[in-house]
């Protein structure tokens, strides 16, 4: 396995571009704490790092929010080695104490149960990523972290949404914090307004020690990989389309949809006039078109 490395940049230009996407990431990741209440003081954080681009920028930009935050919280970071086949366990460790985090390193041989369990041309995600949250959440505990980080994007959490709607009949995503599925811990997204592009450049300025997951990357019949290239061939041709979906996730309208769970459309009489009546489609407005989210308001980034 060779790890992936990226060409040398000029210095001078190297730095300036380092500095304005990580003040860019660092706004989204701020706001976005500041919006959910991610992070509270005296918290610690199990920040999930796998050594992928996601989860190093996620480790990178909140250790840099933790010098500045207006509050105290502890980070710890977390990588599980699942025992993949020319895994080289040795670079996390190696990277983790070069930037003097604290760390744990969790060894558990889950790739052997799911090549075992999984048949020929099968996707190992589902039964992966059972086994993954389990020894996470048992982890977690054993830590006593009170908040798990995960690296998922703003990119992730529209593909998500997409697959659902394509495969499951659910208008459902992945929310940037929710209770964990034993009840006992809270799982929060720092990421969740962060494009994925940006993430690609900065993890490449960094020179970041990237490590290939060869267990679900390089599967080819992923019905997300599918999502995701209709995704960024819509960005391509209409920008600016992935910022809207986004922006519709967080402007949910029930009495305009058809889940009687959560509007009562038995209950309305005449006269009743909920969120613009029966008007189906909301005419563009050009003066208010998808804007970068404004900053912060937990973390004093100037």
């Amino acid at each position: 396995m060779q790890l992936s490395t990226s060409p040398a940049l000029d210095s001078a230009d190297t730095k300036a571009r380092i500095k304005r996407l990580d003040k860019r990431l660092s706004r989204h990741v701020g706001k976005a704490i500041s919006d959910f209440n991610m992070i509270e003081d005296g918290d610690k954080v199990m920040v999930c790092v796998s050594g992928g681009k996601d989860s190093y920028v996620m480790l990178d930009i909140l250790m840099s929010l933790k010098k500045r935050a207006p509050i105290h919280f502890d980070i710890i970071a977390v990588n599980l080695d699942q025992k993949q086949p020319g895994f080289p366990e040795h670079v996390l460790p190696q990277y983790l104490a070069s930037i003097g985090v604290e760390y744990k390193v969790v060894e558990e041989d889950t790739y052997s149960i799911v090549m075992d369990k999984i048949q020929p041309g099968k996707t190992t995600c589902s039964l992966c990523s059972r086994m993954r949250r389990g020894i996470l959440y048992r982890t977690a505990k054993e830590l006593g972290a009170t908040k798990i980080a995960l690296g998922h994007h703003r990119d992730d959490m529209i593909e998500t949404m997409m697959l659902n709607m394509f495969f499951s009949g659910k208008l459902k995503s992945m929310p940037p914090k929710l209770g964990s599925d034993n009840g006992e811990h809270i799982i929060i997204r720092p990421l969740a307004y962060c494009p994925e592009a940006d993430l690609a450049t900065f993890a490449q300025l960094k020179q970041f020690p990237i490590i290939p997951c060869n267990l679900c990357g390089s599967q080819e019949n992923l019905q997300r990989q599918a999502v995701k290239a209709m995704l960024n061939d819509w960005s391509e041709r209409f920008p600016g389309r992935i910022e809207s979906m986004f922006t519709a996730m967080q402007n949910v309208v029930p009495s305009h949809l058809a889940d009687a769970k959560h509007f009562d459309f038995k209950g309305i009489k005449v006269g009743d006039v909920k969120d613009g009546g029966d008007m189906a489609f909301d005419q563009i407005d050009p003066s208010k078109t998808v804007k970068t989210p404004v900053k912060a308001q937990i973390i004093e980034l100037s």
